[in-house]
């Protein structure tokens, strides 16, 4: 079964992420993605993270899945007007990618490239309707396409965010276009993750909670500082600091808090962060 069938069939479906290289060296990142081959129900492949240029999400897609991935191929609005989205979608489905999560984009500001010029001709929820056009065999502006691209899409949603009465409009919005699944930001409150699934039972969405690998105290204090949405606890930060085993800690407090999500959503996706050695002992550890 590919991605859709799992969902369809309310699977608890486990995914992770990798990122493509800076560069044309491809083999880490094939070798990074073999760790997880058999272990997961797909890879995300992300598009320019963190707004640091690499090579592009659609090559990596399709070299995975040459590999035998079944792939989730990352969007972006930040880099391609309308035209260029729809046109790599098309690209991507004649390549035999079947899976797309659309997301915003981080500004470039916060990447490698700080003097690039953002595009954002489109939003996430307004891309999502492009995504779903395209399916049923048309573009943006209604023409007929030659040939449809029945995606199965999903989108972004971050339960930690403050106020979170905007970002539930959103998730209500990308439903409505046509959203099949959402994977979350980085989950470290289970209570207050169990509070947006209340918020949001009337939506008929598959929520996969995002769960993010932690290297260090350090690691932890700045997603505090500077990833809206996502609060490290203090004992969780206490606890990475004084660890003589950082990766023993980090891969034990990650199992605890996907125990505790479990029972609250249909799925879990796993943020390696480079760390794709650390996943298939999570995995393991979590009973994934």
């Amino acid at each position: 079964m590919n991605l859709c069938d799992k969902i369809r069939s309310g699977k608890f479906v486990v995914t992770s992420e990798i990122g493509p290289p800076k560069g044309t060296d491809v083999r880490p990142m094939l070798e990074g993605a073999g760790l997880l081959k058999g272990r997961i129900d797909a890879i995300n492949v992300t598009d320019q993270q963190s707004a640091v240029m690499r090579m592009g999400s659609l090559a990596a897609s399709r070299l995975l899945i040459d590999d035998g991935h079944d792939v989730v191929y990352q969007i972006t609005c930040r880099d391609r007007n309308r035209i260029a989205l729809q046109s790599d979608l098309l690209s991507a489905y004649a390549l035999g990618i079947r899976n797309v999560l659309a997301l915003t984009g981080d500004y470039p500001s916060f990447g490698d490239h700080p003097q690039a010029k953002p595009v954002y001709d489109l939003d996430s929820v307004q891309l999502l309707g492009a995504i779903n056009a395209l399916g049923q065999g048309r573009d943006m502006m209604g023409n007929e396409l030659k040939g449809s691209a029945p995606f199965c899409f999903g989108a972004v949603v971050n339960p930690g965010a403050d106020p979170i009465e905007p970002e539930i409009i959103r998730m209500e919005k990308k439903v409505a276009a046509g959203a099949r699944f959402f994977q979350t930001q980085a989950v470290y409150d289970v209570g207050g993750f169990r509070m947006f699934r209340e918020m949001t039972s009337h939506l008929d969405a598959f929520v996969l909670a995002g769960v993010m690998l932690l290297k260090s105290a350090k690691m932890a204090r700045y997603v505090n500082e500077h990833v809206a949405g996502v609060h490290v606890p203090d004992e969780i930060i206490d606890r990475m600091e004084k660890a003589p085993d950082k990766t023993a800690a980090s891969v034990d407090i990650t199992v605890n808090i996907i125990k505790e999500l479990k029972g609250l959503c249909h799925g879990i996706h796993i943020m390696p962060i480079g760390w794709d050695k650390v996943v298939p002992r999570v995995l393991d550890e979590a009973g994934l």
